[in-house]
């Protein structure tokens, strides 16, 4: 496994927000937590990144115990993360928050700019614009072209599909295809099971920072009362 999370417990201030969270996901994976607003996904997100430190329990990165770790540190090792707020910068243009992070993320590897223009063409048009400038899904496919400029191992997006159009969600799933088949290990949270079911291969429901069911996504999808009482489908 390139990344295994066992018995996490996190939270905020006094209040644990996931409690006893364990999930795995297998390299060249795409792995989906799915779940309701408020269900802990972020959080546990958070918790891989050292973001919001895990108050017990144990996370591996191919291998190598990164509980507790800071970001940055996470984030050398080979982990890209994408938040729901995208936190782009918005002063910069679009060139430019893709070369600072080519220059500071050391890591070598085949994802460069011109790969990611060839990923996201309107990058290309949109060079010289600034962030502040882009649309929702501008911003999202910047977003994650800045990720993948630090090359990483496994990538990790939250809550990818919201608020998009269609056609941009259409844009994302060619564009998670892609990113698997050139060797990233992808893990998503989103509460959107449809979505989850077209790029992703596993998925563990959670709810009130619980892991309620895992599975395979056509398994998770087959079972109806399931999807009813944890996802609202």
């Amino acid at each position: 496994m390139i990344l295994t999370a066992k018995d996490l417990v996190t939270g905020y201030g006094l209040s644990a927000v996931i409690h006893g969270v364990s999930f795995d996901v297998g390299a060249g994976e795409v792995v989906c937590l799915l779940g309701r607003n408020g269900a802990g996904k972020s959080t546990t997100l958070r918790s891989v990144m050292g973001l919001t430190p895990p108050r017990s329990g144990r996370i591996e990165f191919m291998g190598e115990d990164i509980t507790g770790r800071q970001p940055f540190e996470i984030a050398r090792l080979g982990i890209g993360y994408i938040p729901d707020d995208r936190r782009i910068f918005a002063e910069l243009t679009v060139e430019e928050n893709l070369e600072i992070v080519r220059r500071v993320a050391r890591r070598d590897g085949r994802w460069t700019i011109e790969r990611v223009r060839e990923l996201f063409p309107v990058l290309a048009e949109l060079r010289l614009n600034l962030g502040s400038g882009l649309s929702g899904g501008e911003q999202k496919m910047l977003a994650i072209g800045r990720a993948l400029m630090g090359n990483p191992s496994l990538l990790i997006l939250d809550e990818p599909s919201e608020g998009l159009s269609p056609m941009m969600v259409a844009t994302l799933i060619r564009a998670i295809r892609q990113i698997q088949g050139e060797g990233v290990t992808l893990l998503i949270a989103d509460q959107n099971v449809k979505f989850a079911r077209r790029v992703g291969s596993r998925g563990y429901i959670m709810e009130e920072g619980h892991i309620r069911h895992s599975g395979s996504l056509e398994e998770l999808w087959a079972h109806e009362e399931v999807l009813r009482r944890y996802l609202a489908v």
